[in-house]
């Protein structure tokens, strides 16, 4: 019998998948930086922080040694509109650890005053399962915030030496570096040479602390600045008059943010920074000067007395100046409290604290010029009558204007209004 086998046909399926690799591109910051071009940095910095424009400066830099890590940072060309809200989260840096995304709101990686600057930092000796609570206490990443700080103030001297590009990047930032300032006393010297101010010799440019220190008068021994609203009304100043008369350079600081900076920065290449607006304001003087300014402080200690009599508490002291040429008086404040802009910014603040502003208001010190034809016939009035209402509404009127000049609000507007319509009439012959 024979016996026949039958195969039975079976059907194999086969799947062929294929794959397309999508990204052909190594991660830019792990490529050497000479290979790379501008048109790949600004393509990836456009991708990785979704603005439309091409960055302003670029540095790329790998740490090695004890800690390794690569890092690319960026500084845009313009400052975002919300830079300095506080409840926003920021999204600057973002934290990888051996090229695997770890997060995009590190704050502890870099300092509140650089939140402007973005880019990638890849470490290799973070843990890649570290939790948030964990890496803020990290030691590594208190290290890497340190060279993070370093490479942007270097990056940040390179934008120096082009000069319109610095002008570009300090009109957008200069607030950042004040408040850096402010902030970073390990940074502070370093972060000094990158401020521009405007100043009396300066025209229409801006100078550098180290510009201004090579520009000082023989016998000048302090960088002289001034605080207030705006350039044109510094300029014009009384306070600036005895230094524009010694040939001196005074600096003109019109952002709000430069009261709060020069509280922190006492002096740069060990020159002393004096405020002109406020007392202990000392010029080198020979002998013969101080002769004569020791006799006229005995011929007008009686008018002095008596402007304190009438003002009262509204000024701590009356003495004659050495800051004024050719106004007759003004108000200047404590060497160490707040100065007449510093007060009005204060003033400013909507949620300010009532009880600061008593204790750190100005103390005034009302300055008069013993050369000035005012305060010359006002002495002459003074002695001839003490009582003289003239005299009183003379005072008065010179305190109210000079609380003008010298930066501060009228506490009375009304009755300065008054004062001077009456002497409208005077001036106009009427007799009520």
């Amino acid at each position: 019998v024979s016996t026949q086998s039958t195969w039975e046909k079976k059907k194999i399926k086969e799947v062929n998948v294929e794959m397309e690799l999508q990204n052909k591109n190594k991660p830019i910051w792990t490529r050497d930086p000479k290979d790379i071009t501008t048109e790949e940095y600004a393509s990836f910095y456009k991708a990785m922080s979704n603005d439309w424009e091409d960055h302003l400066a670029v540095k790329h830099f790998a740490v090695e040694g004890q800690l390794e890590f690569k890092a690319v940072l960026f500084c845009p060309k313009r400052a975002p509109f919300d830079m300095f809200e506080t409840n926003k989260k920021k999204h600057n840096i973002k934290l990888y650890v051996r090229r695997v995304f770890i997060m995009d709101t590190c704050e502890d990686i870099i300092p509140e005053w650089l939140n402007f600057i973005k880019g990638i930092v890849d470490s290799e000796d973070l843990p890649l399962n570290i939790s948030r609570e964990q890496l803020q206490q990290n030691k590594i990443l208190k290290v890497i915030k340190k060279n993070i700080v370093k490479k942007c103030l270097e990056m940040f001297e390179e934008l120096a030496d082009n000069k319109d590009d610095y002008k570009k990047f300090y009109e957008q930032f200069s607030k950042n570096i004040k408040l850096g300032i402010h902030e970073d006393s390990t940074n502070r010297k370093k972060l000094a040479e990158l401020l521009r101010f405007p100043s009396t010799k300066s025209g229409e440019e801006t100078t550098t602390l180290k510009d201004y220190v090579t520009r000082m008068k023989e016998k000048q021994n302090s960088i002289y600045y001034i605080t207030g609203e705006n350039k044109k009304q510094l300029e014009s100043s009384p306070f600036t008059e005895a230094c524009k008369k010694r040939g001196y350079e005074v600096l003109l600081m019109t952002d709000p943010i430069d009261e709060y900076a020069m509280q922190q920065l006492k002096d740069f290449e060990d020159k002393k920074f004096v405020c002109l607006s406020k007392e202990g304001l000392k010029f080198d003087e020979s002998e013969e000067e101080k002769k004569r300014k020791e006799e006229e402080k005995a011929a007008f200690e009686g008018l002095c007395k008596l402007i304190k009599e009438i003002l009262g508490d509204k000024v701590e002291k009356v003495q004659l100046s050495d800051r004024i040429v050719s106004a007759p008086c003004v108000l200047v404040t404590g060497e160490y409290g707040w100065s007449a802009n510093m007060e009005r910014i204060m003033k400013a603040q909507a949620l300010r604290d009532a009880s600061t502003s008593s204790y750190m208001a100005s103390k005034k010190t009302m300055e008069i010029n013993p050369s000035h034809s005012i305060v010359k016939e006002l002495k002459k009035k003074a002695d001839e009558d003490k009582s003289d209402k003239t005299v009183k509404d003379l005072v008065w009127l010179l305190f109210d204007t000079s609380l003008l000049t010298s930066g501060f609000s009228l506490d009375d507007p009304s009755g300065y209004a008054e004062r001077i319509h009456r002497m409208i009439k005077l001036g106009l012959s009427i007799d009520d």
